[in-house]
């Protein structure tokens, strides 16, 4: 019976639940066996399951009080340790806040309790958010459920992991440049980075207001709309898109170049299993797409880094200032910070970059994106969400792709990363399994805005692709 529980969706869970076919309880203890079954996969820095016993009890109580139950009635639910949890430490996975508590809830976490749901935990990231590995020295890497040896992705890396492994059914994660996606596509589930805004983002360790955004992970695009009733406040479940002459838009050049041969592979059968479900694909580049990319995030990045996190120490009373916390980070998030968001750095931005970025390039690269669907008439632009799947752990510094060694970079987050910076919508799904049993995934991203729309579509799509079989051991 734990295993059937551990398997169901977000929204079946909730109705069995809600429907008295199994208590909170009953369903809680199945995740936290799941938990303590792939405690190997490190993907919690922080779980306590008398916690979430305790709170799964008082769900009971509360429908056996005949209460009405919260569309996420009972439903634990793990949160990325860089969002601000009152019962439990948020570390953002460095040393020097491992004990920080802070003194409210996050309005994304206010936003799910207040649904019903409880908090099963908070998960393992890269450190300070600051990569695409979560292979974290203070706390240990996160592992990759379809092959322990490989990383599980960043920064989110240990939500998706809890995903894939059957912990839990849908987490909280987070997305400034692939955060979300990045360990969604590697794990193979399904991620959603809603448009910049749609959701709070306060009470969450920072990079740069101008990209960061909260948002769910889950095995299916319906626990993702879920996701995003609740914290949205938009009513009802999006309805399925038709596929017949649906137009999605493919820009080869950038998006489709330089690709893992198996991930070539899968990428394209998915998209010819796409055409034949009546989907029509559109040839079509976006202008100047690397060079804006370019000209716009690393600068904005940069320079956001340090005052969005000194802000954010001073706004929940973390009594540690911003140069003490980077002090005492591991010795590889050091490196990278040192060179790339602090004064004197190879590649710290200049303030003149800076500002061209975000008043001058950042408007243009969204005026582009919003011409570019105007003049495909696509409802979404689709490609390979990584360029590789998911690497050994260790290597942070560059990837084989073919006979070409690959920057670390280019290979994890060139794809994913103008969806971000432009603000768009993006959801990842599982496009099938490499010849050595690791997922590869399709990215959709569609205008500004058109959030209900995209999951509609994604419901659509994943009929036509499938979801992938779980993980061995699970």
């Amino acid at each position: 019976m734990a295993t059937a529980l551990a398997e169901l969706s977000a929204r079946a869970a909730v109705a069995a639940m809600v429907g008295g076919e199994v208590s909170a309880e009953q369903y809680a203890t199945a995740l936290l066996e799941r938990c303590a079954a792939g405690r190997s996969l490190n993907a919690f820095i922080t779980l306590e399951p008398e916690r979430v016993l305790a709170a799964a009890r008082e769900c009971d109580r509360h429908r056996q009080a005949g209460r009405p139950p919260g569309l996420l009635h009972g439903l634990p639910v793990p949160v990325k340790d860089s969002v601000n949890t009152r019962d439990y430490p948020t570390t953002s996975g460095t040393p020097a806040l491992r004990s920080f508590r802070p003194r409210e809830d996050a309005p994304i976490v206010q936003a799910l309790t207040a649904a019903g749901a409880i908090v099963l935990g908070k998960t393992n990231l890269h450190e300070l958010s600051f990569g695409w590995t979560s292979n974290n020295r203070a706390f240990g890497p996160v592992r990759n459920p379809y092959g322990a040896g490989r990383i599980a992705g960043g920064s989110s890396g240990g939500s998706a992991a809890a995903v894939a492994a059957r912990m839990a059914p849908l987490a909280v994660a987070e997305d400034t440049e692939g955060s979300i996606r990045v360990p969604a596509a590697l794990c193979g589930i399904a991620g959603f980075r809603p448009t910049t805004g749609r959701y709070p983002s306060g009470g969450v360790m920072p990079i740069s207001g101008l990209f960061d955004q909260v948002g769910p992970v889950a095995r299916t695009v319906a626990d993702l709309a879920l996701f995003d009733e609740v914290a949205s406040g938009a009513p009802g479940a999006p309805a399925p898109a038709a596929l017949a002459g649906l137009r999605l838009a493919v820009g080869r050049e950038f998006w489709f170049s330089g690709l893992d041969a198996e991930v070539s592979r899968v990428a394209m059968q998915a998209l010819s299993r796409l055409e034949s479900a009546g989907v029509r694909l559109v040839e079509a580049e976006v202008p100047d797409l690397a060079s804006l990319m370019e000209l716009t995030t690393g600068p904005i990045q940069s320079r956001d880094f340090r005052p969005a996190v000194a802000a954010y120490l001073e706004l929940h009373h973390a009594d540690i200032g911003v140069e003490e916390l980077l002090a005492g980070a591991s010795a590889d998030v050091r490196r990278v910070l040192a060179d790339f968001a602090s004064a004197g750095g190879a590649h710290y931005a200049s303030e003149s970059d800076y500002r061209a970025a975000r008043d001058v390039h950042l408007p243009r690269l969204r005026e582009t994106f919003r011409e570019y669907f105007v003049g495909t008439r696509a409802a979404a632009v689709v490609f390979p969400a990584v360029r590789v799947p998911a690497p050994p752990i260790g290597e942070g510094r560059g990837v084989d792709i073919g006979a070409e060694r690959v920057p670390f970079r280019a290979a994890i987050a060139r794809n994913i990363g103008p969806g971000s910076t432009a603000g768009l919508p993006g959801l990842v799904l599982p496009a099938g399994l490499t010849r050595e049993g690791l997922p590869v995934a399709l990215e959709f991203d569609a205008p500004a805005g058109q959030d209900r729309a995209l999951l509609g579509l994604g419901l659509s799509l994943e009929a036509v692709l499938g979801l992938l079989p779980p993980p061995p051991g699970c």
